[in-house]
């Protein structure tokens, strides 16, 4: 078995300094990036497998794909409510967000709870986690009940102010994918879209404009 050192090593000698100003252009400037690409750290996370204690590991390094690649074979069942606050305050860049959130938080026991506590945070990135998480779990978690997405809506139209860019897409994101959830959730998120096209505020009125765009489209097409 490999060991995190072996692992951090491998890392960095595929590094790409060009692709590391590529990730610039995103958006994407951590003080650690390798500019290595998801679907290599896909392959390498296929070939380590499932390890909590490599994940954990890989996360201390602080090195930015370390971080993903350790989301992708950290054990769900075997994060606490405190690491993943731990790991959640350590955000520092929005794929890092997307990525730990899409492979792993979304499938803990807190992932709702989560959801509803980050994002009424202040912290850019911790308040975009929650918002990715209602995203993300209105995508993954095919048995919840409608109710489940119903709490997050007042949260929706309480943020959707927010000036940050990397906040106001997730927020935008959120409120689209219960949307297109079901017929039920969407006529929801489209009353909660016309409520927030009335907050003065750019931010809320681009959130609602973008999000009304694909929720009527979709039902349209239904």
């Amino acid at each position: 078995m490999l060991t995190a050192d072996q692992i951090i090593a491998d890392l960095k000698q595929r590094a790409n300094a060009q692709a590391v100003e590529g990730m610039a252009r995103f958006g994407i400037r951590p003080a650690q990036a390798l500019g290595i690409s998801i679907p290599t750290l896909r392959k390498m996370a296929k070939d380590i497998g499932r390890n909590q204690v490599l994940a954990l590991a890989l996360w201390a390094s602080g090195l930015h794909e370390a971080r993903i690649l350790a989301s992708m074979i950290a054990e769900p069942q075997l994060f606490s409510a405190e690491l993943m606050e731990e790991w959640v305050n350590d955000f520092d860049a929005w794929d890092v967000c997307d990525q730990v959130c899409w492979n792993l938080f979304d499938k803990s026991l807190y992932a709702y709870q989560k959801a509803t506590e980050w994002c009424q945070q202040e912290k850019e990135f911790v308040r975009r986690a929650g918002f990715v998480m209602m995203a993300q779990l209105a995508v993954h978690d095919k048995q919840a009940q409608d109710g489940a997405f119903v709490q997050f809506f007042h949260l929706i139209k309480r943020y959707a102010d927010d000036e940050r860019n990397f906040v106001k897409k997730a927020i935008n994101w959120a409120l689209r994918q219960i949307g297109k959830r079901n017929g039920n959730l969407r006529a929801v998120a489209l009353e909660c879209a016309y409520e927030i096209q009335h907050i003065d505020s750019k931010m809320a009125r681009w959130v609602a404009r973008d999000a009304l765009k694909e929720l009527q489209a979709k039902e349209i097409k239904n």
